[in-house]
């Protein structure tokens, strides 16, 4: 399946807040997720092997470094758990870094909210307006974003520019 997302990642200190600013919106809560994210090493974008009790993918996504909103191509493959495909994909391509966090997940139609407390790293705000089919405009993607950033009281600042995987590597 191949997505069309306008996203942005976010440093927040009090991520409790922002939850309960989105929950006066009555967003759909899909659950609490430990997620293991393994990126490879791929010549082109990033690749990572999603392990979670709710969200099971391999995922292959570019996107450009930038603080704040940003556009991102995702090809996504769901996949029921098993630890076959971490292997074959290890010794094939190898570990370039691995990302364990906590997640909440809501959605709000086409928009996904993530409240992470990531290993090591902290926590973090993460909203994804999604196209699945092409029905959405990639500027309406993009006013749904900053609408969120705003409501969520997403300052400049907060805004990454990196992925977890990034962080994790500079950390080294």
């Amino acid at each position: 399946m191949s997505i069309l997302n306008i996203e942005f990642k976010a440093r927040s200190t009090d991520i409790m807040s922002a939850e309960k600013i989105l929950l006066q919106h009555h967003p759909t809560f899909i659950g609490e997720d430990h997620q293991v994210d393994t990126y490879f090493n791929v010549t082109t974008g990033r690749m990572k092997l999603r392990e979670g009790n709710i969200e099971n993918a391999l995922i292959h996504y570019e996107r450009e470094n930038t603080a704040g909103s940003k556009s991102s191509q995702v090809i996504l493959y769901r996949h029921q758990p098993d630890k076959n495909i971490k292997a074959l994909l290890k010794k094939a391509l190898g570990i370039k870094a691995v990302v364990d966090k906590r997640r909440k997940i809501y959605f709000i139609d086409n928009v996904k909210f993530h409240f992470d407390a990531v290993q090591n790293l902290g926590t973090f705000i993460e909203v994804e307006a999604i196209d699945t089919d092409g029905s959405i405009s990639k500027e309406k993607l993009q006013e749904q974003c900053d609408h969120y950033a705003v409501m969520l009281g997403i300052q400049q600042e907060d805004f990454m520019a990196v992925s977890y995987s990034d962080m994790i590597i500079a950390q080294k």
